[in-house]
């Protein structure tokens, strides 16, 4: 049996709104809130793929990163993709990885550190989590214009229903797009 509270918590994915998004991110007062943050805005990487990256997974030249996510064999986390990197994003990197040859924290961490900088940001609803962040990113790229099966391969799904729970659409957001291409 489902009850109501879990039903609500596996269902109910609320992105930040994108003055919330710009509060968070103007909360961050260090470099490793600023990595957090905007790297896991700007990506949509898991909060484990983000814990994960080294020298080795940033493709400079082609602004790109490359993910071994979620999935594979028994789990293995063999599954590979590409994800593209946003001129925001890389300007932290790269400093960063030019000194250190692995991430900073681990999961956990990088969780207390999302939720403290949320409460700075005085975010109280949704509760920011990493996967909140990944939740923003997704609808924000949808919103952008991006497709959903571009955003599929970027998230590393493998069904698109999967991507599609991000499809949060307003009646806001359906009358102006109904009204730009109408």
């Amino acid at each position: 049996m489902v009850y109501p509270t879990q039903e609500r918590r596996q269902y109910a994915r609320e992105p930040l709104t994108d003055e919330q998004a710009d509060r968070l991110s103007n909360a961050c007062q260090t470099t490793k809130e600023k990595l957090i943050i905007w790297t896991l805005l700007d990506t949509g990487l898991r909060v484990s793929e983000l814990c994960s990256l080294t020298p080795k997974h940033i493709l400079w030249q082609q602004r790109k990163l490359r993910i071994k996510g979620k999935g594979g064999p028994f789990g293995s986390r063999s599954k590979q993709r590409i994800v593209p990197l946003s001129l925001r994003a890389r300007t932290l990197l790269e400093p960063y990885f030019t000194l250190q040859q692995e991430w900073f924290c681990g999961r956990r961490q990088a969780q207390n550190i999302v939720r403290s900088v949320a409460n700075r940001a005085q975010i109280a609803d949704p509760q920011v989590t990493p996967h909140v962040l990944r939740h923003t990113f997704a609808t924000a790229a949808l919103q952008k214009g991006i497709s959903l099966a571009a955003l599929q391969k970027i998230l590393g799904h493998d069904r698109l229903s999967t991507t599609a729970i991000y499809l949060n659409l307003t009646e806001q957001h359906v009358t102006e797009e109904f009204h730009a291409k109408w």
